[in-house]
């Protein structure tokens, strides 16, 4: 793990950094190659050294995992000491059987951790409708169980920030050091997500953890709030998955209570930030992606309507393909905006491509083609919209269409 880029003080109350799950005191996180995987890390443990207050969120599909329903239960008591991850399979759509597998997953690492089964969360991600294959799982369980009996750098999350992927191409993972009024508190995060992504409450999988103090109505709001301004706002392929949860422990082992409203502001903004990153992360790396696909709308009639536009644009797959095409053929952008939320003049509108004028005031400027395709073979592909109908506005992630991305998908399973 890298140093902070800077240190946070009461000028920087908020210094983003280098780290993981296993940033703040008291918190471990281990991987391990159970066998779901020919070669790769495909389980782990997130750890707490006591039991921690613990918020969630899952998806509003119909459809929900086996291990969504068991984390909800978990989510409902409010307190989690440990979670246990398995990528490959996603235990969705399996039955009563899949729900047991879910239980025993509980069970067996509760048993590991000499831990009560209810202070275990339980996540999973792959494949649909395929049962766990539980003898490879118990192994796996027992994997993590001596990783986490042995105090060696096995704890320090790398591992388990690779084992939780399964289509992305790299771990994702921040930290922070944030200054509160009682001292520095730390928040660290890992997240996967590549494809089956738009969200209808949060995305993918995301684990969060934090040594600060903090009650649980405050930190269930905390969440609600980032989750809304991050995650609620990136979209890969428009599929919003049967497994979604964003997992949040904090343990207090730091000391210091977010206790004021400034405190609460500053920590607020805080997880804002670093699941933001997590957010463009999930896009930058959504299947098959060679460009991140970000689009700001300014001047909506409220935050809400300017998020709505922004990800009604990233989803399009008309707006995806240009993008890939390097094809600047902005008006799909702007019939994209204009298809959600509230109405608004399009005489007044304004855009920009990374920075190239293309409408001011409804009418269309001339561009230099050339230079308009050398701007979109940029990483980043930023769209920017004046609707000039308010004084809010947001943004959305999303990535490209490619070629790969059919082929990843037409493939998955074989």
């Amino acid at each position: 793990m890298q140093p902070v880029s800077y240190i946070a003080n009461d000028r920087h109350p908020i210094a983003l950094c280098e780290g993981n799950a296993a940033y703040p005191m008291g918190f471990h996180a281990y991987g391990v190659h159970s066998g779901l995987r020919a070669a790769r890390f495909d389980m782990a443990l997130l750890w707490s050294e006591r039991p921690a207050i613990f918020s969630a969120m899952f998806t509003t599909n119909a459809v929900k995992a086996a291990p969504v329903l068991v984390t909800h239960d978990v989510a409902e008591r409010g307190v989690c000491q440990a979670i246990v991850i398995n990528s490959t399979n996603a235990n969705a759509m399996t039955g009563s059987q899949g729900y047991q597998d879910a239980v025993a997953m509980q069970e067996l690492m509760a048993q590991g951790l000499r831990l009560d089964p209810p202070l275990v969360a339980v996540a999973s991600t792959g494949v649909i409708g395929v049962p766990l294959p539980m003898e490879i799982i118990r192994h796996g369980i027992q994997e993590l169980t001596k990783s986490w009996e042995t105090p060696t750098e096995l704890g320090d999350g790398i591992d388990a920030s690779h084992a939780i992927l399964t289509t992305d191409t790299m771990p994702k993972t921040r930290a922070a050091s944030v200054t509160l009024a009682g001292g520095t508190v730390h928040i660290g995060m890992m997240v996967k997500g590549s494809g089956m992504i738009h969200p209808q409450m949060a995305t993918m999988l995301a684990f969060i953890t934090t040594d600060a103090e903090i009650a649980k109505p405050m930190l269930d709001a905390l969440v609600a709030q980032a989750v809304d301004k991050s995650f609620h706002r990136v979209s890969v392929d428009g599929d919003p998955s049967t497994n979604d949860m964003v997992l949040c422990l904090a343990n207090g082992l730091s000391g210091v209570p977010v206790a004021s409203d400034p405190d609460q502001e500053v920590f607020g903004q805080a997880l804002i930030e670093l699941m933001q990153y997590g957010a463009r992360q999930i896009a930058q790396d959504g299947e098959g992606a060679t460009h991140l696909l970000t689009v700001k709308v300014q001047g909506a009639v409220s935050e809400k309507d300017a998020a709505l536009k922004a990800r009604a644009a990233v989803r399009s797959s008309l707006v995806k393909s240009a993008v890939y095409g390097r094809d600047p053929n902005w008006g799909r952008v702007v019939a994209a905006v204009g298809s959600a939320g509230h109405e608004f003049d399009p005489n007044q509108v304004d855009l920009t491509m990374n920075g190239l004028n293309l409408l001011q005031a409804g009418q269309p400027l001339p561009f230099d083609e050339d230079r308009a395709k050398a701007l979109m073979a940029d990483t980043e592909v930023l769209f920017e919209v004046n609707l000039h109908a308010g004084s809010a506005q947001a943004e959305a992630w999303g990535c490209d269409l490619t070629e790969r991305y059919v082929e990843i998908n037409a493939r998955y399973r074989t």
